[in-house]
């Protein structure tokens, strides 16, 4: 078993990481919930003796009483009070979402934080801290999605080119290194000029890229491995070689590859940051930590924008940091035994 109870208590003994990894999961589930916690929209409406969800369903404006057969909007004073002479509404404890932009506004944008926005608003209006609990969803999501398929595609590599070895090795490791030489900024700068980048566009564009990762420290640990006297005796029984390296060696192959996901995961959320800042990433259609940092620079009359989005980023890359040392001193013998 990688994960054994021992490994665990001793995961736990770490305290700095133990408590990284609770925040950060706390963190992610709040943010989960992003559309209950920061939306324009009700969470539960009451409308002449009837419920309805908005935030579900979508209901146009004359269903409220209204002239426009268009999305309701509920920020519409005219809705809002035909609403409530005919029931009630109960309003996200954050009544803006990442995209909406206050036009209520009495100060020139960005706003500094008050009553209703906490955070204050970002250059085009919108709440900052609306934009940082979606910003946290997406980040994380795709840091996860990125590293685990990264993870699938090295380790699949990285253990071919380590139990075959000989031929197949020798070119799988020069077409990786011819790979990892190609220069990945001039590329994601001609695909953003050709192509307006979404989330699974750059996600498989950053992918093309990551996978090289964990294949060197799982190849090694095949050519160390496939050795062993119980690999032998698995191919003297006829065993295939597939079982063998997917069911006998892997699993001990998987342990320094374990310690090196939280690593993999940070940079993820720092290479998704770094080009949203450089406007080679997520259009502005997204909530991206990355726009926050660049609006931070851009106005430094305003520092709620730009202390917010340093606190945030650098408190989620810090928790993911510790939970990969922690991850490393747990699975590390040596330590242990001492």
């Amino acid at each position: 078993m990688i994960l054994t109870n021992e490994k665990m208590k001793n995961f736990r003994r770490n305290t700095r990481a133990y408590i990284a990894l609770i925040c950060f999961v706390l963190i992610f589930i709040v943010s989960l919930f992003s559309n209950l916690i920061a939306n324009d929209k009700p969470l539960i409406v009451k409308y002449k003796g009837g419920y309805f969800f908005p935030i579900i369903q979508t209901y146009n404006d004359a269903f409220f009483g209204g002239d426009f057969p268009t999305e309701a909007n509920y920020k519409d004073t005219f809705i809002r009070n035909n609403i409530n002479n005919n029931g009630w509404m109960i309003m996200p404890l954050i009544p803006y979402s990442y995209n909406t932009v206050d036009y209520e506004l009495s100060n020139a944008t960005p706003a500094a934080p008050n009553e209703k926005h906490w955070l204050g608003t970002d250059e085009e209006g919108r709440d900052v801290l609306a934009r940082i609990l979606y910003g946290i969803r997406l980040s994380v999501i795709f840091a996860f999605i990125l590293t685990l398929v990264s993870s699938i595609i090295g380790i699949i590599i990285g253990a071919v080119q380590g139990y075959f070895g000989g031929k197949i090795d020798l070119f799988l490791q020069r077409f990786i290194e011819i790979w990892d030489s190609l220069p990945q900024l001039f590329i994601l700068i001609i695909i953003a000029s050709v192509f307006l980048p979404t989330f699974w566009s750059l996600l498989i564009i950053l992918l093309l890229f990551s996978w090289t990762g964990l294949t060197g420290m799982v190849r090694a640990e095949f050519l160390r491995l496939r050795n062993f006297e119980f690999v032998k005796a698995a191919q003297v029984m006829g065993v295939s070689n597939i079982r063998i390296m997917f069911r006998h060696i892997l699993p001990n192959a998987l342990v320094t590859s374990i310690t090196f996901i939280p690593f993999i995961m940070a940079e993820a959320i720092t290479s998704l940051s770094a080009l949203d800042f450089l406007g080679l990433g997520l259009s502005q259609d997204y909530p991206s930590l990355g726009d926050l940092v660049r609006q931070g620079k851009d106005n430094l009359q305003a520092p709620w924008i730009g202390l917010s989005i340093f606190i945030v980023l650098s408190g989620l890359l810090s928790m993911l940091i510790f939970i990969g040392e922690g991850v490393r001193d747990a699975f590390d013998t040596r330590k242990n035994k001492r």
